[in-house]
């Protein structure tokens, strides 16, 4: 048989990999903004034939059975609203979101780790209020010393970050990739530049 006549999706099945949905709560807001809230292909479809979700857009791409065909979809809203955690876990991740990727002593980005405000050899505490996001030089030139005897200052204080705080902070953290049938989910409620 002529090479012609196979699919699209028979000839390249890694293209459909590229076609993830953005996935809205039941109040058309992602369920997560970083990371970003997406479902493969896959899921979005099973959701949608299930009757879980909605589709509010779709690619322009086809999914094809023996009795069924399908756009891909782009956007889905769950018919059931999942109630956001108001308890923002203490990871590693969370701390780094919290602080904008950025190290609380001198602003520099990337290379991170955390650092004991007050160091844990002076009884500090492995929490919110007392680790902050650092560069590896400034972790190391502070050490085990106290900010003062390190000569270095925060750049903000550490705290406990609410549930809001870190989905406001993660719209300011976009994937690489934004389809452009996403944007009027992701922005709509942003504030608006006088």
């Amino acid at each position: 048989m002529d090479g012609d006549f196979r699919t699209e999706f028979v000839r390249e099945p890694a293209a459909l990999r590229n076609y993830p949905a953005l996935v809205l709560n039941a109040d058309y807001r992602p369920l997560c903004y970083y990371p970003l809230s997406l479902w493969t292909w896959q899921e979005a479809v099973k959701a949608a034939w299930s009757d879980r979700v909605d589709i509010v857009a779709e690619y322009d791409q086809w999914v094809r059975s023996p009795s069924i065909e399908i756009r891909i979809p782009s956007v889905i809203v769950l018919k059931d609203y999942i109630k956001p955690q108001k308890r923002v876990a203490f990871t590693r991740f969370n701390l780094f979101l919290r602080d904008e990727f950025q190290c609380q002593y001198c602003g520099a980005r990337g290379d991170l780790t955390f650092d004991h405000v007050v160091p844990r050899a002076r009884g500090g505490r492995t929490s919110w209020e007392n680790v902050v996001a650092a560069c590896s030089s400034c972790n190391l030139h502070k050490g085990s010393r106290s900010l003062r005897q390190s000569g270095l200052t925060l750049c903000k204080p550490p705290c406990r970050p609410e549930a809001e705080q870190l989905r406001n902070l993660g719209r300011k953290f976009p994937p690489n990739h934004l389809h452009e049938s996403w944007m009027d989910f992701l922005y709509w409620d942003a504030e608006l530049d006088a």
